[in-house]
């Protein structure tokens, strides 16, 4: 019972960390990745689709992203979807190809993107602890419904802790290495 408990609380914590990876792959590092478009929404046929499902992206140079819709019709809608993100990339395009050219990231800029990863780094560390509360509580709530004692109790949190420090270093060191990458010239 315990033990599934803290299976789960492992779970819960592992998808947040996976997320935090994910999440900060679209962040934008000095040279061009399709991480940085793959996930970007476009507002298309009434619906959000990923920019993935609408278009062949590839990376033929260090700096250039190549974009080709698989659907002509939907080149505004992806160039509109490129000039309104957090990019700071504006699209030039042929017709049939949107190239994006990745300049050199300017101090200030940098700087600002440290911040972004530090912040989605603090989120998902709000979210484990989010986690690890929930978790307190059902833990707490076998004590109380005496089905676990006091001491199985202490040792389920102890493990419990241990898991979570465990997460959190991992999500600092996904986060550093992302600073580093920004930072990177």
């Amino acid at each position: 019972m315990v033990e599934d408990i803290l299976a789960a609380a492992e779970q819960e914590m592992k998808k947040a960390t996976e997320a935090l990876q994910h999440n900060l792959a679209g962040i934008r590092t000095g040279r061009a990745s399709t991480a940085l478009v793959d996930n970007l929404p476009v507002e298309v046929y009434g619906m959000t689709m990923p920019l993935k499902q609408l278009a062949g992206v590839s990376v033929p140079e260090s700096r250039l992203i190549v974009i080709q819709p698989f659907d002509a019709g939907t080149m505004k809608a992806i160039e509109r979807a490129i000039q309104t993100s957090e990019l700071g990339i504006n699209p030039s395009s042929d017709g049939k190809v949107i190239r994006l050219g990745v300049p050199p990231l300017t101090e200030e800029r940098r700087r600002e993107l440290l911040k972004q990863v530090r912040s989605r780094v603090e989120e998902f560390k709000v979210s484990l602890r989010n986690h690890r509360r929930t978790t307190l509580d059902d833990l707490r709530e076998l004590e109380h419904e005496k089905l676990i004692g006091e001491d199985e109790l202490r040792r389920a949190q102890d493990k419990l802790q241990q898991i979570m420090d465990r997460h959190t270093e991992e999500l600092d060191q996904i986060g550093a290495t992302k600073e580093a990458e920004v930072l990177k010239v």
